[in-house]
């Protein structure tokens, strides 16, 4: 795939300075990232370049993968591997735990099971301390939180009723089985929200 062929969603570059500002903090020492639902790759070379400190690994559905290439070639970061097919619903997770996940505008993309999937995978693939961070439009005890998301949230479920906004509160149902405890709750530009939530290894064993 040449340069010019690369995927580009404009959307990544209006909202990738607010989440780093408050990603910064949460991932200041951590060392080992998984991202979820990559998507064209432009989230992750940009910060990537600006959490030099993580190795920042990609990954996503397989017919994705070729986009994301493209994108961490072209930026030639040392601290992007090549990144990973990954379907949370079907596996195989990643060998290997991480002390970071991150995932932007995906738990309105997948279907309801795929994102109770996600949930019950991530233990696996966390190190003790891990920090969890997950960027996007929420519901909040039941109802939209502005006319956009409303609206946006009829846009998803006419083009696939499996799609739609998530609830908050039925979010953090499925993380705290998982050894996830909410940590914070940031509003973000444009009706959005980053929920943050530490792994704990004793939460978990007591699923």
């Amino acid at each position: 795939m040449s340069a010019a062929d690369k995927p580009h969603a404009p959307s990544t570059e209006r909202n990738r300075e607010p989440i780093l500002a408050a990603l910064r903090g949460p991932f200041s020492d951590r060392q080992r990232l998984l991202e979820i639902g990559s998507g064209t790759g432009q989230h992750a070379v940009w910060f990537a370049a600006q959490l030099d400190h993580l190795s920042w690994q990609c990954s996503d559905l397989a017919d994705k993968l070729p986009g994301i290439r493209a994108w961490l070639d072209d930026a030639a970061l040392p601290n992007t591997p090549p990144p990973l097919a990954l379907d949370v619903a079907r596996g195989p997770w990643p060998g290997q735990r991480f002390d970071a996940v991150f995932s932007a505008n995906t738990l309105h993309i997948m279907g309801w099971p795929a994102v109770q999937a996600l949930f019950a995978g991530l233990p696996a693939v966390l190190t003790d301390d891990a920090v969890v961070a997950i960027y996007g439009p929420f519901n909040r005890h039941g109802s939209p939180t502005s006319e956009g998301n409303a609206a946006f949230d009829v846009q998803l479920r006419q083009q696939d009723p499996a799609m739609g906004l998530r609830d908050a509160e039925a979010i953090d149902a499925l993380a705290l089985p998982a050894g996830l405890l909410l940590h914070a709750d940031l509003p973000m530009p444009a009706n959005n929200a980053l929920r943050i939530w530490r792994f704990s290894k004793v939460a978990s064993a007591r699923r």
